[in-house]
């Protein structure tokens, strides 16, 4: 049992608690079940140890609580609430937060989306104009050529073309003046290569079975495809028919490197890790391309469809989204492609994005603590005023009825004051007879009878003053006041409540302590009632100590301790508050300690408690030497010139 007590003390984890009482149980327990395991005489130390992370964990949110809401409507009256304040801060904190988050929340939403459209639309407006722009480069590249070509048959005779030398000539000029031109060729109407000037032996090659050789019969013009044919070599063919006589006609032949196509590209910037190529109707790669393979590969995207303008869509990919725009090349069969990667692209608009969340996210938040802050203030607020209300109501209705008491009380002690002279009248002549005759004189039980009488009567007297005195101060008058005197006199009141239920009673008033200047109407009220209070806290055979200490500035602290059961710390800050009351249903109404509170007040002092659950309570009322002479009522100067009255007796 020493190792129980000594783990527990060391408050170990919530698993080595359940461990260790598997041992002992032999078999698995719960945090309920291991409080029927346990001995009886450590289930306490079990309830504490496993309330340990309970209380820490709720802490917290304890303090974060308002005070009205723990306050649950009981009923109706002038003598409860008027308001549901749960409901009213759940009402307030939902409409506000309607009121000031829809709108915020449906203004970032489509703030998100006309930006996201207007960036998309940008990039797709953007890529079209350099789709366009690349298309008429690539048109003005081949019209280009195909002028040149045109204003050499225009300008030689065939006879001067196919002269040595005139070939060589303008291959020349054409390579200084364009580039790109590999060889040039005359075939005849045959099909037969008549003249030839280039680093191949074609001379005499035979094309009337070629395609293009026959399509630039019915066009006139033809411009092939990239292809390597028996050079191995990436090139295109551009071919202009021209027409001597009826019979008659030669086509003139011009062969173009790849290289030179690829040049169109080079210098052009395409964001998003973009790229540029020109494709044939079938998805061959004219040009090389940085993200889809090299010339006459088969491109991994689709062909795009006709279109006679340049169009952009996006397209799907194991990369992301990719951006393309398309352009049919007129008079060919190329289609030029430029793709752009979607997500680049939109990482601008992406980190605007984060902003506007993270703004969105600010400004929630921040309504939020203005919304439940200000609500919970102001709904705390009517709270306070509906208990002000309440305790002024209250406060009216307890002195209506302490006066009513006072003047029954008063009534009471007159009407029982005439009898007890009466009897103290007729048991003084008895005794005075009786001492005349020796018989009746020398008899002590007679005499100590007479005498019982007597003292019974000034005990009865002593009662009734007590009560007439304390029935008769009831507006606000500061004097001159004897402490020690003032608790004895109150206790009086409830000494043979303590002797009965054998309440052990301790006061202990510092010898040196002043008289001070207070009303001691009001002490008395706060006494009392704290007296009370300790009595009905404590069980038969309980404790009640009373203590009163001169503190610096001027102040007195009078304590009251009892042994009763203690109040729990969730309660601690509620004591004092109007109808909160820990013996509801045995008595208790909640008002004694809110009207001790206020009375403490009143006096100019305060009033604090101190408790722990299970080993008692200290009332400690801080009263000043000197209240302030504005806290209301009359002084000893003006009440009916009684100077300072001596409270002692």
């Amino acid at each position: 049992m020493v190792i129980w007590r000594q783990f527990f003390k060391e408050q170990g984890t919530v698993l080595r608690k359940y461990i260790f009482l598997e041992i002992i149980c032999f078999f698995p327990v719960s945090p309920e079940s291991a409080l029927t395991c346990a001995p009886a005489r450590d289930r306490c130390c079990y309830r504490n140890f496993l309330g340990i992370e309970k209380s820490s964990a709720m802490t917290f949110f304890t303090h974060l609580k308002p005070k009205f809401w723990e306050y649950v409507g009981t009923g109706s009256g002038p003598g409860r609430y008027m308001f549901n304040f749960r409901r009213i801060w759940k009402l307030t904190v939902l409409v506000t937060l309607g009121a000031a988050l829809v709108p915020l929340s449906v203004m970032t939403l489509l703030d998100y989306r006309v930006s996201r459209d207007a960036t998309l639309s940008e990039i797709r407006m953007r890529t079209a104009q350099l789709t366009s722009n690349t298309k008429r480069n690539v048109s003005y590249f081949l019209i280009e050529r195909k002028a040149a070509l045109d204003f050499i048959n225009h300008n030689d005779p065939l006879e001067s073309l196919t002269a040595p030398g005139t070939l060589s000539t303008i291959l020349q000029s054409l390579q200084k003046s364009f580039g790109g031109f590999v060889d040039l060729g005359i075939i005849d109407h045959r099909g037969v290569q008549a003249a030839y000037v280039g680093p191949y032996d074609l001379l005499g090659e035979d094309y009337s079975d070629a395609d293009w050789f026959k399509q630039v019969n019915l066009k006139g013009i033809f411009v092939s495809d990239v292809f390597g044919g028996i050079r191995n070599v990436p090139h295109m063919v551009i071919a202009v028919k021209h027409v001597v006589s009826a019979d008659r006609y030669y086509v003139l032949r011009a062969t173009l490197d790849a290289v030179s196509i690829n040049e169109l590209f080079s210098g052009l910037e395409v964001g998003g890790n973009g790229d540029v190529f020109l494709i044939n109707r079938e998805g061959i790669l004219q040009t090389p391309s940085r993200q889809f393979g090299q010339v006459l590969e088969k491109m991994s995207l689709p062909v795009p469809e006709y279109a006679e303008k340049s169009e952009v869509k996006v397209l799907p990919s194991g990369t992301g989204d990719l951006i393309m725009g398309y352009a049919y090349i007129p008079e060919t069969s190329f289609i030029l492609v430029i793709t752009k990667h979607k997500d680049l692209l939109m990482e601008s608009w992406n980190q605007s994005r984060m902003q506007l969340i993270a703004l969105l996210i600010i400004s929630t938040v921040l309504i939020l603590l203005v919304v439940l802050g200000g609500t919970t203030f102001l709904v705390n607020q009517i709270y306070l005023a509906d208990g002000r209300r309440l305790m002024t109501m209250h406060q009216t209705e307890y002195s209506n009825k302490m006066a009513s008491i006072g003047r029954l009380s008063a009534g009471v002690a007159h009407e029982i004051n005439n009898p007890l002279a009466v009897i103290n009248e007729k048991a003084g002549l008895v005794k005075d007879l009786f001492s005349l005759t020796d018989k009746y004189s020398q008899d002590p039980k007679l005499m100590s009878l007479i005498d019982s009488v007597l003292s019974s009567v000034d005990r009865c007297a002593e009662i009734t003053r007590r009560l007439l005195n304390f029935a008769r101060r009831s507006g606000t008058r500061l004097q001159y006041i004897d402490l020690a005197a003032v608790v004895t006199e109150v206790f009086d009141f409830m000494g043979k409540e303590a002797e009965y239920r054998c309440i052990g009673i301790e006061i202990d008033v510092a010898e040196d302590l002043p008289r001070f200047r207070s009303d001691i109407g009001r002490l008395q009220e706060i006494l009392l009632n704290l007296f009370t209070n300790a009595f009905s806290a404590m069980d038969d055979g309980g404790k009640m100590t009373i203590t009163a200490r001169l503190r610096k500035r001027q102040q007195i602290d009078v304590r009251v301790s009892d042994t009763g059961h203690g109040i729990p710390q969730s309660d601690i800050g509620r004591v004092f508050e109007p109808f909160f009351s820990t013996k509801i249903g045995k008595g208790g109404t909640g008002l004694g300690l809110s009207i001790t509170y206020g009375l403490a007040q009143e006096l100019g002092g305060d009033i604090r408690v101190k408790s722990k659950v299970g080993e008692g309570t200290t009332f400690i009322v801080t009263l000043p030497m000197n209240p302030p002479e504005t806290m209301g009522g009359q002084n000893e100067k003006g009440d009916c010139g009684r100077g300072d009255e001596d409270t002692s007796g």
